[in-house]
């Protein structure tokens, strides 16, 4: 770098050997507008400011290296403004700089040198200052936090503009109390943004939050705590550092929130605080045996040379932290340099003594008393990663304003009368300045947007290097193959109360932070919406969700579907009943005038073939996608055809009740009833009356076609909904009436020896119905419903198959296979005489009685 080998020349040359410099009188230089500036050149530490009894002179003893180069980068951009035409031409920008000592005790006593009355060391009392011209017209600095909020108070009182450099904390951005405060720096609440955005980045969601007993460090902690709370992030302990002051140490407490930190499983800590306080907390830190940590460091120490140069700091652990980019100064240390030189020539010492008759020490004592005794190491480092941007660009952003109400342009400044400093600060609101080819711009609450680098301690003995890990513009920008860390392998640190839970889980919170809790599963029908979520977000009806899922997906419409293997086996079966109707309807017609068929009833037996034919044919309606017309006809297609069925076996009962158990008068008289148009009245009797609950069903209670989406799983489940399930019992009334006196009319019947016994067929038949619908009624009840048609299909063609097996098939084995069997005498028996067949009874039969 040539600016180490300047440095080294001028080492050679003499500068630092021992002779008293002047550089504490190039701290002052007249000209047509003044600006007032504070630096903290120097350190108040051992004056013993709390044992003060008297409001006596301050001496600053301990010297700031970076204090000197922020004045030095105010004098700079003076002379560069002076010496230029752009912003004020033809006029010339003077500066008085003084010591704050870091102080408000010691700043205050400059404050008031700044508005003593032009010309004067009075500050004058008025009603009203309108008129009033101070000796300065705007004020660079301070840089502390704490400072800025009490001189911020009383420069606003006047309305002078007061422009910091490194005063970060939020609170000044309050245009109320202070309105005629700006700044060169962000406000803290970006810091903070940023620093939680990098534990984020790196899944770091339980840390130690630390910052400084002051206005510096408490602001930025409660920014930081209260964005970190909105972001997850649990702050496992937190606590404040005292500040460095003779006798004042709270050595307890620092001790007590190491021990604290160590002990837990924290390894991330989040420092905010002043380069003094960091260097108390490093100082136990590192005597007492702190394990490594990641510390996030506030720009305030991140480069300070106080942390940098601790003994032992290397043990620390993983430095991170944010610094402003700002614009480069390269040129910058060779004019330090060039300061230092003229400082240590007599000859330019006595020309500053010419033009400069009074320093007026004898009110504000000396500027820089130590100032004048430094020596090249002093400010070496310091000078290797200056940050004296923010200083430098503060002088621009005042020189804009002037410039603006000057009316300046290119050939001149045509007003040349007195500004006021209230008239200043008018031009100073949303004022757009450029400084280093960076352009900026105060807002309305008098900060600047300016982004930040993301910096990485590098160790290289005897102090760390910044190495640039990454950047923040709004929004993280993290090199991840630049960092590094103090880790075995370099592994990345785990700083979490918790695991991080697996997809498909949330966070049972167990405490009182956040961040410790316990992984739950998402049960199916929830989801996981964020990984930050504590309870499980239920899908919509119309979707479904698996167990631990991270979204729901579409329900698909389903019902019982043609093509599924239960189905396939009812259509079988379907097709074996059907076979079998056939078969015996045309058995029957084929043997129409045997004596079996019209002894079965003739006619009503195909009848009764007929619709035990279309019984079976009404399953059909059960499979495929319900519509409103299948449903509304699944019940009717199926009990009215039942109902033709069992009326034609209801009067071939009555017929044999009659015939065996009545006396034979009676049985002559009823028999006539029960055959011939009077039969056929019977069955449209029994048809009418089912028809009639069949309408009243349809109309009171008609089933009605519903997508239900919670009982199946995956699927939304189509189906035809039994509004009243007495409506649907009492549509089977008719035929169990029918099947009742059936049973009843043919269970007691004795069979007389050599005849047919018809009687035992109906039993039978009925028996096969009534346990069919019997058994019906608890499977269908309990049945999970996406299988209640299937129940209902297998139902019906079972008691199909039961009526078919038990009485109509005993006659067609008679009529292929016992064709001697087929004769008046053994079916139809004493009433031969009555059908046209023989007088007596015919022959007797010598076989067995069927």
């Amino acid at each position: 770098m040539p600016g180490l080998t300047l440095l080294g020349l001028m080492a050679l040359v003499g500068l630092g050997a021992g002779a008293p410099l002047c550089l504490s009188r190039q701290l002052r230089m007249q000209g047509d507008y003044v600006l007032g500036g504070l630096f903290p050149l120097g350190s108040a530490e051992d004056a013993g400011l709390g044992d003060r009894t008297q409001p006596n002179a301050t001496v600053c003893t301990r010297f700031s290296a970076l204090g000197l180069l922020w004045a030095l980068a105010v004098k700079m951009a003076v002379e560069e403004i002076n010496n230029g035409s752009a912003l004020l031409p033809g006029l010339h920008l003077g500066y008085d700089l003084f010591d704050t000592c870091s102080e408000p005790v010691v700043a205050m006593k400059p404050s008031l040198m700044f508005m003593a009355k032009a010309g004067s060391c009075d500050v004058a009392a008025y009603c009203n200052y309108t008129q009033y011209q101070p000796r300065v017209l705007a004020v660079i600095g301070p840089h502390s936090s704490e400072l800025a909020l009490i001189t911020g108070k009383f420069f606003s009182f006047f309305l002078m503009p007061q422009v910091s450099y490194g005063a970060s904390t939020d609170r000044l951005s309050n245009r109320e109390i202070f309105p005629s405060f700006f700044r060169t720096v962000p406000s803290d609440r970006v810091q903070a943004m940023a620093m939680v955005e990098l534990l984020q980045e790196l899944g770091w969601n339980w840390v130690a939050a630390v910052g400084s007993d002051d206005e510096y460090g408490r602001q930025g902690l409660s920014l930081f705590s209260s964005l970190a709370n909105t972001r997850g992030i649990c702050i496992a302990h937190e606590g404040l550092v005292p500040l460095p002051r003779a006798g004042s140490l709270r050595l307890g407490t620092v001790q007590g929130l190491l021990h604290q930190v160590n002990q837990s499983s924290v390894q991330v800590v989040v420092l905010f605080a002043s380069a003094r306080a960091a260097r108390t907390l490093f100082s136990y830190s590192i005597h007492c045996r702190l394990s490594p940590k990641v510390w996030v460091a506030s720009e305030a120490w991140l480069t300070s040379d106080l942390v940098m140069t601790l003994p032992g700091m290397a043990r620390v652990g993983t430095v991170l932290g944010f610094l402003q980019q700002g614009a480069p100064m390269p040129e910058f240390p060779s004019y330090v340099q060039t300061r230092l030189a003229l400082a240590a020539d007599p000859a330019f010492c006595a020309s500053l003594d010419a033009e400069q008759p009074g320093l007026e020490e004898h009110v504000v004592g000396p500027r820089c008393p130590q100032c004048d005794h430094i020596t090249l190491e002093n400010i070496s480092v310091r000078l290797l990663y200056h940050r004296t941007f923010a200083a430098y660009a503060a002088v621009y952003g005042v020189a804009q304003a002037l410039h603006n109400t000057l009316l300046c342009d290119a050939s001149g400044c045509p007003s040349r009368e007195p500004v006021r400093p209230w008239q200043l600060l008018e031009n100073m609101y949303n004022t757009s300045f450029r400084a280093r080819g960076l352009v900026l711009r105060f807002d309305a609450s008098g900060n600047v947007h300016m982004d930040y680098d993301l910096k990485l301690w590098v160790w290289q003995d005897p102090t760390p290097v910044l190495r640039t890990v990454g950047a923040f513009d709004g929004r993280l920008k993290l090199w991840h193959s630049q960092l590094s860390w103090h880790t075995p392998g370099n592994q990345p640190p785990v700083s979490q109360c918790s695991r991080q839970c697996r997809e498909g889980q949330v966070r049972r919170v167990k405490g009182f932070h956040s961040c410790c809790y316990d992984c739950v599963d998402c049960k199916a029908g929830s989801y996981q919406r964020s990984p930050d979520d504590l309870l499980c977000t239920q899908c919509d009806q119309d979707q479904w969700s698996p167990d631990r899922s991270t979204r729901c997906f579409p329900r698909r419409p389903t019902f019982l579907a043609w093509q599924e293997p239960a189905v396939l086996v009812l259509l079988i079966l379907l097709g074996l009943a059907l076979g079998l109707v056939l078969a015996a309807l045309g058995l029957f017609i084929w043997h129409w005038d045997s004596p079996l068929v019209q002894a079965s009833g003739g006619p009503r037996a195909c009848f009764g073939l007929a619709c035990l034919g279309l019984v079976c044919l009404s399953v059909l309606l059960f499979p495929g996608q319900p519509g409103p017309a299948s449903c509304l006809a699944q019940q009717p297609l199926l009990h009215l055809p039942l109902t033709g069925c069992l009326s034609t076996l209801f009067l071939q009962a009555a017929q044999i009740f009659v015939g065996s158990e009545l006396p034979p008068s009676w049985a002559e008289q009823l028999r006539g009833c029960l055959q011939g148009p009077w039969a056929w009245m019977v069955v449209l009797l029994a048809l009418l009356a089912e028809a009639a609950l069949c309408a009243w069903y349809l109309v009171v209670f008609p089933p009605e076609v519903v997508t239900d989406w919670w009982v199946l799983p995956t699927e939304a489940l189509v189906h035809c909904r039994v509004r009243s399930w007495i409506s649907f019992g009492l549509v089977h009334a008719t035929n169990a009436v029918l099947a009742f006196l059936c049973f009843l009319g043919t269970f007691l019947v004795q069979s007389r020896p050599g005849h047919y016994n018809g009687a035992r067929g109906l039993t039978f038949a009925m028996l096969a119905y009534f346990i069919t619908w019997i058994s019906f009624v608890p499977l269908f009840a309990n049945v999970h419903v996406a299988y209640q048609p299937t129940v209902q299909m297998g139902a019906i063609l079972l008691c199909a198959l039961g009526i078919l097996a038990t009485f109509h098939l005993p006659k067609c084995y008679l009529l292929l296979w016992r064709p001697e069997l087929n004769t008046p005498e053994f079916f139809l028996g004493d009433d031969a005489g009555g059908q046209g067949s023989s007088g007596t009874g015919g022959k007797e039969t010598q076989g067995k009685s069927k």
